[in-house]
């Protein structure tokens, strides 16, 4: 009988803490249910637990990564994170503090219809599924982990049981269960391929023959197509503005974050086990890439909402965080990782400004790009943030964080030779410029009839929940120092 010889708690934590709290959750609930600041509290607790394990892991010198659940006598690790890997669980693990906060009910005491237990504990199992994912080995737990970080957010999005949100969940759900059986099919021509389930670069180096290799190709197109659902990248993005519009913002705000840091996690993994094909292994991730940021960037220039105009965004900047990804080495991962974390800190602010800002106006009307006028001049820090974070996302000053990232996506693109995929992008960031100076002008505008017009944004903040405000605090400040020093992020991955 197999054993595992080694197991090191330290390195599951980061997946295993936020697993714990969904389970402690619902253990309190049920002892003393409709406690809605103790659920957040857990909820918390073991976010930043989990949080803590990634800073120790990214601390610790691992070389090519530290590993646990290793089979006796050299046998593969099914656990093993690498810099790059620790780097994504603190990002997912942080954009769901986030996420937490912006979903704080607005009566902390909890009231006869309070779902915050439910809420709490289905977020708290999807960010272990991305935590977990990012450092899976095998393609079981590889699988398994992937998917636990999309299901219960299905669960989130159909909660308020309005039409929109209907809708919205179940098309994210087809959306599921379909990049699912994709996904299972390239795990089946791995296991093919390989004659192993290990997802390492010792598996790959045993494929010799011609039909392997075949068969090795397929799997990686697969997958490619199977995560490009779950990043959004076109062609796979139909689900996308649909369940962003439908969705609880706070929903809203997970799936553009922490999912996307799940499924560029497990893209990785699969990544780093053909560095040794070199770049022809997935010369598919070019032309997705370039048709995703360009689609994206000219359907965002014609939304109104600005809900959907992050959601179009999204399907753009998907391409931004595919593109190295051309050059298959740790080169094109930690540059394509950097590049989505840089996303995710941008994407969290502005959505945490423009949650306060719906919650402010009292309905729909927030969502739209008029309400934003004047908003600098009105609060100044919301619309400081939200005007920085659209600056990084766009990629100009003084949204520095935003202008290194792209330098750095495109440092491998050139390396490998690949020119003609470096103009274009280039071309997109002047259609990416326009997508969010429109937004962004807004913000510097006097609204009409100011002072006090119809046109003003009105006192938003202060009928901000404070768990709310603590959300865009929080999300501004590290988008501030991000964007004073780059290196913060960028040092995380080398």
């Amino acid at each position: 009988m197999t054993s595992v010889s080694s197991f090191d708690a330290a390195l599951l934590l980061p997946a295993l803490a936020p697993a714990l709290g969904a389970l402690l959750v619902l253990v309190v609930d049920a002892v003393v249910p409709r406690t809605a600041l103790v659920h957040q509290v857990v909820g918390l607790v073991a976010l930043v637990v989990g949080a803590g394990a990634a800073v120790l892991t990214l601390r610790q010198p691992g070389g090519d990564g530290r590993s646990t659940l290793c089979l006796p006598d050299g046998g593969p690790c099914f656990w093993t994170t690498t810099g790059v890997s620790a780097a994504l669980q603190l990002g997912a693990l942080l954009s769901a503090v986030v996420v937490l906060l912006l979903a704080a009910p607005l009566d902390p005491t909890g009231g006869q219809e309070d779902r915050t237990a439910v809420t709490v504990a289905l977020l708290l199992a999807a960010t272990s599924g991305a935590a977990g994912v990012a450092s899976a080995r095998d393609l079981g737990s590889w699988l398994v982990t992937l998917e636990l970080a999309t299901l219960p957010v299905v669960a989130l999005a159909a909660l308020p049981a309005t039409r929109r949100a209907v809708a919205g969940a179940v098309q994210l759900l087809l959306t599921s269960l379909v990049s699912f059986a994709v996904l299972a099919l390239a795990a089946a021509c791995w296991y093919a391929a390989t004659g192993s389930p290990s997802l390492t670069g010792a598996a790959v180096l045993g494929v010799t023959g011609t039909a392997q290799k075949v068969v090795l190709g397929l799997a990686v197109v697969l997958v490619v197509a199977g995560v490009g659902f779950k990043l959004s990248l076109a062609p796979f993005h139909a689900w996308t503005p649909t369940a962003y519009a439908g969705a609880p913002l706070p929903v809203a705000v997970f799936l553009s974050a922490t999912s996307k840091v799940a499924a560029l996690g497990a893209l990785l993994v699969v990544v780093t086990a053909l560095e040794s094909l070199g770049r022809a292994a997935i010369v598919t991730t070019a032309a997705v890439a370039l048709v995703s940021m360009t689609l994206g960037n000219l359907v965002a220039l014609r939304q109104d909402d600005a809900v959907r105009l992050l959601a179009w965004s999204t399907v753009a900047q998907a391409g931004w965080v595919v593109l190295p990804l051309v050059s298959v080495s740790s080169l094109g991962a930690r540059a394509s990782a950097s590049y989505l974390l840089t996303y995710v800190v941008a994407t969290v602010a502005a959505f945490a400004v423009v949650a306060v800002v719906v919650r402010g106006t009292r309905g729909r009307a927030g969502r739209r790009l008029t309400s934003y006028t004047g908003l600098v001049r009105a609060h100044p820090f919301l619309g400081g943030v939200l005007a920085l974070a659209l600056t990084v996302l766009a990629g100009v000053p003084p949204g520095v964080l935003g202008v290194v990232a792209k330098v750095v996506v495109l440092e491998p693109v050139v390396a490998e030779g690949w020119w003609p995929l470096a103009v274009v992008a280039a071309l997109n960031v002047v259609l990416g410029v326009a997508v969010y100076l429109r937004w962004f002008l807004r913000l510097l505008q006097r609204p009409e009839g100011a002072p006090g017009g119809a046109g003003a944004p009105g006192p938003v903040l202060a009928e901000a929940a404070p768990l709310h405000r603590v959300a865009v605090v929080v999300s501004g400040v590290l988008l501030v120092a991000l964007s004073v020093q780059p290196q913060l992020l960028l040092g995380l991955l080398g």
